[in-house]
């Protein structure tokens, strides 16, 4: 039987599964790495930390599987995308910290690109919106704060990363530097119409060319692992962005189908063909994949930026709970969230507001209200957020969905994904397998080397695990709704007016 190694790289950890060929687990690893909050609204990571820690991950989950390096068709990489790595081409170390997706840094910096003719121009080339949450302006701000980084640049002695470029040529011993066209597409620096870097998109960020790494399509050959990582060369047949790697591991290949992811931040996602969509309701336009040979795929992404990991601030941060699945049970403490509003926007807002400067809140907080409350209106904060994007979905596509599948670690809280199916007054469908970031990663290998003919074979290989169905009435749900964009109103523009 074929075995495929997907390498899932998160916000917050790296992990490793083995599946086989029928997309079952038999060896998985996983283990957190540091969080770094330099200032305010920063977020990095320690490149060398991530590289390492995911590269433990990979012989931990190869002992656990009792397999050898020789009996993996080929390895699949999935990763947190925008998150930015340069690098030293000779040492192959990074000259600074990651800078990751969620890092507000250059809110200030967009700001100032942000006129008519720059928005529309950015909107109509890369499908997406100048904002600082992509990576153009991180790769920026590094190249200037980062003493001789720009001339050394310029030199053709950096290298520009997602962290799937990353782990690749750490992986290939430095003899690949490559991205797959779904992470290049969330750069801003990638013309979807072009299917290559824009030219005039990078005078405008001032970023040299010779930094940038070679575009590929997701399912392909992209070179070797080194031999002494696992003890036998395997082939990297697959690259994929986490969340377009979850519409894929979610089987939902057809135009018209969706997911919603629920890790670090939420993601909806829906299949829009080979058509490229364009939002006119805060959403963007992305490219889903893209297979050896065929045309890529798009789809429709409305963007979450703090999701699961609003729950872990609970734990870390405000310390009513002591892990993450204890807010299941004191949210189920309380009949409802007592009037509480948890709106959280602790890295601003993603899709479809689109604010930077807006910061989290609790809202209608009185003498009763409690720790359960809090958690309760957490959780249906998370779930708020999803029935925005779903209705702003539903009007750029004209599609009313039936259903929504639903994958990510926070995906496992029944709590949650009632809450969800009553707010969205649809239909939400959970896998069996919850891991589809790692699934969809390694199909895209498994089709690179020859195990799948097709994506039409993946989906056999979707089971239904749970459906969950909406229960309230319209008028709670409108109630609730009106009370949810009131707390967003006043969460808007939060530090813009303390700075002004």
């Amino acid at each position: 039987m074929p075995y495929l190694m997907s390498l899932d790289e998160g916000t917050t950890s790296c992990r490793t599964i083995i599946f086989d060929e029928h997309g079952q687990s038999i060896g998985m690893a996983q283990h957190e790495f540091k969080q770094h909050f330099p200032v305010p609204g920063w977020v990095e990571h320690d490149a060398n930390e991530i590289r390492d820690t995911q590269f433990q991950t990979m012989r931990e989950a190869l002992d656990q599987s009792g397999l050898a390096a020789k009996d993996l068709s080929a390895i699949g990489i999935t990763n947190q995308r925008e998150t930015v790595v340069i690098w030293n081409r000779e040492t192959g170390e990074p000259i600074h910290h990651a800078i990751v997706w969620q890092d507000r840094r250059t809110a200030e910096a967009i700001a100032s690109h942000a006129t008519p003719v720059n928005k529309k121009r950015v909107r109509e080339a890369t499908g997406l919106r100048l904002d600082p949450y992509f990576s153009a302006s991180k790769i920026g701000w590094l190249l200037d704060n980062v003493d001789g980084a720009r001339a050394a640049a310029e030199a053709g002695l950096l290298a520009f990363g997602t962290i799937d470029s990353w782990l690749l040529w750490h992986l290939t011993g430095g003899q690949v530097h490559a991205t797959d066209i779904s992470n290049a597409c969330r750069t801003l620096l990638f013309n979807l119409h072009t299917g290559d870097w824009d030219e005039e998109l990078l005078r405008l960020f001032e970023i040299p060319k010779s930094i940038l790494p070679v575009v590929r399509p997701c399912s392909c050959y992209f070179g070797e692992s080194q031999t002494e990582l696992l003890g036998a060369p395997i082939p990297i047949g697959g690259m994929i962005g986490d969340q377009q790697a979850a519409l894929f591991g979610q089987a939902c290949i057809e135009a018209g189908m969706a997911k919603t992811t629920y890790g670090t931040g939420c993601f909806l996602l829906m299949n829009t063909g080979n058509e490229v969509v364009a939002s006119q309701h805060g959403l963007l336009s992305t490219v889903a994949w893209q297979i050896e040979g065929q045309q890529p795929v798009y789809a429709l992404e409305g963007s979450i930026f703090m999701g699961g990991a609003a729950v872990q601030w609970l734990r870390d941060g405000l310390g009513i709970i002591e892990t993450a699945a204890e807010v299941n049970e004191l949210a189920l403490s309380v009949s409802d969230n007592g009037g509480v509003f948890m709106v959280p926007a602790f890295a601003g807002f993603g899709a479809p507001v689109w604010d930077p400067f807006a910061r989290a809140t609790i809202q209608g907080l009185t003498r009763g209200s409690t720790a359960a409350h809090i958690a309760r209106a957490t959780l249906e904060g998370i779930a708020f957020q999803v029935v925005d994007l779903l209705r702003a979905m539903e009007k750029d596509s004209g599609v009313r969905l039936t259903e929504v599948r639903v994958d990510g670690g926070a995906a496992a809280s029944d709590v949650l994904m009632k809450i969800q199916a009553d707010l969205l007054d649809r239909c939400v469908r959970r896998p069996e397998v919850l891991e589809t970031t790692a699934l969809g990663a390694a199909f895209m290998a498994g089709l690179s080397t020859g195990i799948y003919s097709s994506p039409d074979d993946l989906t056999n290989h979707w089971i239904l695990e749970r459906e969950f169905s909406p229960t309230i009435s319209e008028t709670e749900r409108k109630k609730q709704m009106k009370l949810w964009h009131k707390a967003v109103e006043r969460s808007k523009h939060w530090t813009e007016e303390t700075n002004e």
